[in-house]
């Protein structure tokens, strides 16, 4: 190791008589010129390029500041290291001194999240957790000494890994209290980035503010709600669209039915899904005044409206009107068929199409039912012969 101080000293020479720092990376902040135990010369020349500070540092205690530029360095530019050192007007000997270099340009798309949802309570939907994630810029304030001695200390580079996990913890921990006082509904949030982006910032300000840093600008991006909070947004969002409960029935069984279709492991349970949500269309027909049939429903509506009407004095030559037939919905492979009259629904049976578990359902059912349980249409069964 000595070997190698020597060789270092002889590449740089007997004393430095030039200083400055090319950066190449993109995140170091404090660079310290390599003097390897060499004197640096009086009168040797200090390059300081935009976006960088140069601090001298005498044994522990800051000196000189310079700003970007190129310096001479003699007594004349080096005042509080002159008077550190007791040094006479036109002292002309080399010295030791540590030169920092400290990069002032913006650091960009620092990014911050939350490991853990934060729990807030919620004005509709009660507590609930939420997670978040953004951006933020910062820089090394104008006046590189506090930064330097607060968190750079006597290393030799320093990144911006070095503070970015103390920064995020100042984010999280601002953010969730701006969160709780803001009383801001969680369907509002979206609409509030702007809003709390701002509100955030200057919060933060202080903070970053103790560790010489200024924060340039900072951005909630996203404020994202629990999965099952989302899926209960979108079912009410469904139903707003549809725009009724018929509707939104239809909707329901029809989903079940494909779910049923599409898992046939889970087919023994088809008749209750499917019965479950036939009390359902029953019920929305009941409310919407009309069944989900349109035929089926025009047929209920004649037997509504009937005792609204006069009833016309037929001749008594004539028969009276035949009753109407009775035609029945059926369920055949997860999907809804007809109406069918009863002796289409007998040529089906005989061709195994339905079977006594089929469901079906006409007017006047609360509810879809097993072809089986149907009087009318139990008694078709006993007259198809067994498979063989």
């Amino acid at each position: 190791m000595a070997f190698l101080n020597k060789l270092k000293e002889k590449a740089f020479g007997e004393f430095i008589d030039i200083i400055e720092w090319t950066d190449s990376s993109s995140d170091t902040m404090i660079w310290r010129f390599p003097r390897y135990n060499a004197e640096i010369k009086n009168g040797a020349q200090l390059t300081v390029r935009e976006t960088q500070v140069a601090v001298l540092v005498n044994e522990g205690q800051f000196a000189d500041v310079f700003q970007p530029g190129r310096y001479e360095l003699t007594t004349n530019n080096m005042p509080i290291l002159t008077t550190i050192k007791g040094w006479k007007y036109g002292f002309n000997s080399p010295f030791k001194v540590d030169v920092y270099f400290v990069n002032t340009k913006q650091f960009l798309n620092q990014r911050w999240g939350t490991a853990n949802p934060i729990m807030m309570r919620d004005p509709e939907f009660g507590p609930i957790r939420m997670r978040a994630f953004g951006s933020y810029n910062f820089r090394v304030q104008a006046d590189p000494i506090p930064f330097i001695r607060n968190v750079a200390g006597t290393s030799g580079e320093f990144t911006t890994e070095g503070i970015s996990e103390q920064l995020r913890n100042f984010v999280i921990t601002k953010f969730t209290d701006y969160l709780g006082e803001s009383k801001i509904a969680a369907l509002d949030l979206a609409a509030n980035l702007n809003e709390f982006s701002q509100g955030l910032t200057d919060g933060l300000k202080g903070d970053f503010a103790e560790y010489g840093i200024e924060l340039t600008r900072f951005l909630v991006e996203n404020i994202s709600l629990p999965e099952a909070v989302e899926e209960a947004l979108d079912r009410r969002t469904s139903m707003g669209v549809i725009g009724n409960m018929t509707a939104y029935t239809q909707m329901q069984f029809a989903d079940s039915l494909k779910d049923s279709a599409n898992n046939p492991a889970g087919g023994g349970n088809l008749a209750s899904n499917a019965m479950g949500a036939g009390i359902g269309l029953a019920m929305a027909g009941q409310m919407a005044g009309q069944m989900v049939n349109p035929q089926a429903g025009q047929f209920v509506g004649s037997q509504q409206q009937a005792p609204q009407q006069a009833p016309q004095q037929a001749p008594q030559q004539a028969p009276p009107p035949m009753p109407p037939q009775t035609t029945y919905h059926v369920a055949v492979g997860g999907v809804q068929q007809g109406p069918y009259p009863v002796a289409q629904i007998q040529q089906m049976i005989q061709q195994g199409q339905i079977t006594p578990d089929t469901l079906v359902w006409t007017a006047g059912m609360p509810a879809w039912a097993a072809a089986n349980s149907v009087a009318e249409l139990s008694q078709l069964f006993g007259a198809v012969p067994p498979p063989l």
